[in-house]
């Protein structure tokens, strides 16, 4: 919650870059989440490059104007067996009466980073 308050000080004040928090917030994390965290990150800015990273309760975010798309989150930091790649209200993604909102992620593969590629894509257009 500290670190929340925090970014939305940093915000009003208008000393935010972004960018540079991200990957900040992905340098602190423990290896196998970093370099899960680091593939999102280029695989996020490649697939949907309009969208701005920012943090989002401390971890990395990528917001559309001051709307969060999509965000992960470090498994080891919330002592989960997985990370989360999750979706918030502004992405684009509705399908019918029910759609997923977060995807658990264990591993990196290809089809798995090709299928976040695709859904980032959907989610900011």
């Amino acid at each position: 919650m500290r670190e929340t308050l925090n970014e939305r000080r940093r915000a009003r004040s208008g000393q935010v870059d972004g960018e540079a928090d991200v990957l900040a917030k992905i340098a602190e994390m423990a290896p196998a989440d970093r370099a899960m965290a680091e593939r999102i990150h280029a695989i996020v800015k490649a697939s949907a490059p309009d969208l701005t990273p920012r943090t989002f309760y401390g971890m990395p975010a990528y917001a559309k104007g001051d709307k969060v798309v999509c965000f992960f989150q470090s498994g080891q930091k919330y002592k989960t067996r997985y990370s989360t790649f999750g979706f918030q209200q502004a992405a684009n993604l509705d399908d019918g009466d029910l759609w997923p909102t977060a995807y658990a992620l264990h591993r990196l593969t290809r089809d798995v980073e090709k299928r976040i590629g695709e859904l980032v894509k959907r989610a900011a257009s």
